[in-house]
């Protein structure tokens, strides 16, 4: 199932990343880039509860299928709109039908982090609590081997195919995908509906397991604000990279330093996460600020590519921790609400962040920086080049992101969370049958 996963990962984030390159490099619009990428987070956000009743409600195997036919049709769908309206009209960007065809390409990617919920909790079901972190660290290293793949590849085959081809590439893929799942088994419980599906009481659950769990919500918040710093990354991040590297060294760039997701992962695999998770996310959070604030001080090449390394190497085992906490502390039948209250508020800050960035990089941030009052402030800090109206933005969300991580931890939802860990009782295990409420 693992394998599985990540294989729809490596399909639905190559199209994506393909259809960001693409967009760039044609209108070469920080603000157009900025809209796929805040668009994509924003419709997480918006589906990531509904994603969580279904994980709960529903067989894990059979929820992960429906996801990926669904990615199927929308891929199939982008083809058809790609061959009979052509690149031309669908780069026009003020227009509607490059907006339907981005939504396409996007709800296609969208619903497959559907399938990513039910691993988290696949994870609880087959495996005992004391090995989730090192479980989770895998799951990070695969993701992070995915997201290796997929930008390597979408930045050859948007230099040498274009997007029509990319498109050809993702819906064979994805087709293969769908084969293997189909034979594809997972022991899985029979779940008990204790009463019948209904809307507004089912998301209703998720959130009293929530709120009866002391500093849960707080953590939950606390990823939520750190996700605006990652809104930052998702918005500039790219034409950054655009703009000091080809599309397809770009892309094999990020395929290199994707590498740091598997040593990241696999740490978190062989050691764990120690006694507390949660001050592990801490320091790492603070320190993936330092990163952030530090990787575009000057505009060369190397620093760039070292500082993505290294920042990718602490997501597999901030996001693991979070995992990790959630999965001992929250009862299992309710896991898949809670785990998607959590995509949609972690979800819904990148976006936030991406909306307002991108603009504010392309009309005010970057044309200050390139003036001659923007190099004689800066210019000392900043060093001289094209991007650094995109190194300032970074600058200042890392800092950001310390701050954000000092101060959670002398909070007191860190304290009574870290307790509320500690405490053995909290731990959650599947049992024989999954009842649901």
């Amino acid at each position: 199932m693992l394998v599985n996963t990540a294989l729809a990962n490596v399909v639905t984030s190559f199209l994506w990343f393909a259809l960001t390159f693409w967009v760039y490099l044609e209108t070469r619009s920080v603000l157009a880039t900025g809209l796929i990428g805040g668009s994509y987070m924003l419709l997480i956000a918006l589906f990531g509860l509904v994603f969580g009743v279904l994980v709960d409600r529903y067989r894990k195997h059979a929820v992960m299928l429906g996801s990926t036919i669904f990615t199927v049709v929308s891929f199939g769908a982008a083809g058809m709109m790609f061959l009979l309206l052509g690149e031309e009209t669908l780069l026009d960007f003020s227009g509607i039908w490059f907006w339907v065809f981005a939504l396409v390409v996007l709800m296609g990617a969208v619903v497959e982090q559907l399938r990513n919920i039910a691993l988290s909790t696949t994870v609880t079901l087959l495996v005992p609590t004391e090995r989730r972190a090192n479980a989770n660290g895998l799951v990070g290293a695969v993701q992070g081997l995915a997201f290796m793949v997929t930008s390597v590849f979408s930045g050859l085959a948007i230099g040498f195919l274009g997007m029509g081809g990319a498109i050809t590439i993702a819906l064979v893929a994805c087709c293969a995908v769908l084969v293997h799942l189909v034979f594809l088994q997972v022991p899985e419980a029979r779940i008990i509906h204790a009463s019948p599906a209904g809307g507004l009481a089912e998301l209703r659950t998720g959130i009293t397991a929530i709120r009866a769990t002391a500093g849960l919500l707080a953590l939950i918040l606390f990823t939520t604000f750190n996700n605006l710093a990652g809104g930052v990354y998702m918005a500039l991040m790219d034409p950054y990279g655009l703009t000091i590297f080809p599309v397809q060294i770009w892309g094999l760039v990020l395929g290199v330093t994707a590498t740091g997701f598997l040593l990241g992962g696999g740490l978190v695999a062989k050691f764990g996460l120690g006694a507390n998770p949660i001050r592990t996310m801490l320091i790492l959070v603070a320190l993936g600020g330092v990163i952030g604030a530090g990787f575009t001080i000057r505009e060369w090449w190397w620093l760039y590519a070292v500082g993505i390394w290294i920042y990718m190497m602490l997501i597999p085992a901030v996001e693991a921790a979070e995992q990790t906490v959630i999965q001992k502390v929250v009862p299992y039948p309710v896991q898949g609400r809670v785990f998607g209250f959590a995509m949609m508020f972690e979800a819904a800050a990148a976006p936030l962040t991406a909306f307002v960035v991108a603009p504010m990089a392309e009309f005010w941030v970057i044309p200050y920086m390139a003036s001659g009052a923007g190099q004689q402030r800066w210019g000392w800090l900043l060093g001289v080049g094209e991007a650094r109206g995109i190194a300032l933005v970074f600058l200042l969300a890392g800092i950001i992101s310390i701050m954000l991580a000092c101060a959670a931890m002398l909070s007191r939802s860190y304290r009574r969370l870290s307790a509320n860990y500690a405490d053995p009782s909290s731990a959650s295990a599947p049992p024989r049958t999954a009842p649901v409420s």
